[in-house]
């Protein structure tokens, strides 16, 4: 497939937001629905994976967790067939009547002819693919619900999908696809809320190795609800809007989907890091800022910004006498771990509001061999992947493991409670 044709119909989705079926009443209901998934961690990629069932008769697929994905997509492969799904047609009240696509092998999901295009997005591959948009049954927990959006991708069906040139490239061996969560109308937790007439709101709780985490994709205050039972322990920031898409196609006037905080300042051990403020901002081209992602695992700096983390955090480091041992790409600071006990250096974001968010010992250091142990944060370099624009921080899956995160998009606010485990809890 050309890469033209592929950013053309990443364009076309961007157009796609307005959609007459997700424009329902946004009238409160005081009857909240969750949908909880549960989450697990793959250990050779450190990335993490829900499971849902598509389709009739019903398929489980596993789905990698991505905060920035617009949309959820999965590979219905040669194998898979659905009675129940629905192609979007071009010309419809749902799809603009442009850039159709077809097939021409039998029909079945994955090839339809005449049918509106939708995204499939893998930050962690080198292009950018189309498939078919389309709704079918969801199962979701215990929840069967009809009428939400997804693209349907035969990865089988392209023989060029081989190797790093799959949209699957990157993720867990044994997943199918992503479930997004952004900002995007095409996302799941937006489409449940429109659906059951809702403020947008969601929790993710990311699990630490051999334990499992939750997402609640629609919460409210339920019998059951993880977050009912953990809120004492959360402080509640902004959620930032980039006003300039930070996808792998930027469009004029068109904000980002990501989900973006407002860090005033990096302290160690207390002591702010010595950093031009405008470095931790957002820019007029949309660069700069603080972003959170599942699909990078350990925290990038910017290379500005992680040189002289770097340094201090070293220089605490000996002043609390760890041993710092050989590095182990793509960590820079290593230690032997019998040196560390309770001394690693505290780090904490300080954030717009005045509140602080910590990053205990369990999310700052990771094991990677025995008797060594290494700073879970990396040199991000200074030119973007897969973007036009860059962020300066981008906060990875290892640092928000055992952390409750609530996203609330109504009210632009990131409810947060940093390492569950300093309060004998978990994301478990």
């Amino acid at each position: 497939m050309a890469s033209s044709v592929i950013i053309y119909f990443l364009l076309l989705s961007l157009s796609l937001f307005s959609l007459s079926c997700l424009s329902a009443p946004q009238t409160p209901n005081t009857k909240p629905h969750p949908f909880i998934l549960p989450i697990n961690k793959d250990p050779s990629t450190n990335l993490f994976y829900t499971s849902l069932g598509i389709g009739t008769p019903r398929k489980n697929f596993n789905l990698a967790i991505d905060l920035a994905g617009e949309n959820l997509w999965y590979n219905c492969d040669t194998n898979y067939n659905s009675s129940s799904y629905i192609p979007i047609a071009c010309g419809s009240k749902q799809c603009p009547d442009v850039a159709c696509i077809g097939c021409n092998g039998p029909f079945k999901p994955g090839c339809t002819n005449n049918t509106c295009p939708g995204t499939a997005f893998n930050s962690l591959a080198k292009f950018i693919f189309s498939g078919g948009l389309g709704e079918d049954i969801l199962f979701i927990s215990q929840n069967q619900v009809s009428g939400l959006l997804s693209s349907c991708i035969d990865v089988d069906g392209f023989p060029s999908f081989t190797g790093d040139e799959s949209p699957l490239n990157g993720l867990p061996k044994n997943t199918n696809g992503i479930i997004g969560l952004s900002r995007s109308n095409f996302s799941l937790p937006i489409q449940l809320a429109l659906k059951n007439k809702l403020p947008p709101k969601f929790s993710l709780c990311l699990p630490s190795s051999n334990k499992q985490g939750f997402t609640n994709l629609l919460v409210g205050s339920v019998s059951g609800d993880p977050f009912k039972e953990l809120s004492k322990f959360v402080q509640t920031t902004p959620l930032i809007v980039n006003p300039v898409s930070t996808g792998s196609v930027s469009v004029k006037g068109v904000p980002s989907d990501e989900y973006f905080i407002d860090v005033k300042a990096i302290k160690i051990d207390g002591n702010d890091l010595n950093l031009k403020p405008s470095l931790l901002s957002i820019d007029k081209k949309g660069n700069g800022g603080t972003k959170i992602s599942t699909l990078i695992p350990f925290t990038e700096l910017q290379s500005s910004v992680y040189k002289p983390f770097i340094r201090d955090f070293l220089k605490k480091a000996s002043d609390r006498k760890l041993k710092r041992v050989a590095s182990v790409a793509p960590f820079e600071a290593c230690f032997d771990s019998t040196s560390i006990g309770n001394s690693v250096p505290r780090i904490d974001l300080e954030l717009q509001g005045g509140v602080q968010w910590t990053i205990h010992e369990t999310n700052l250091m990771v094991n990677v061999k025995k008797n060594v142990a290494c700073l879970a944060f990396v040199d991000g370099g200074t030119e973007p992947k897969m973007s036009f624009v860059k962020a300066s921080i981008v906060i990875g899956g290892h640092q928000l493991e055992d952390n409750l995160l609530v996203f609330d998009l109504a009210s632009s606010k990131l409810s947060f409670s940093s390492s569950l485990l300093v309060h004998n809890a978990s994301c478990s």
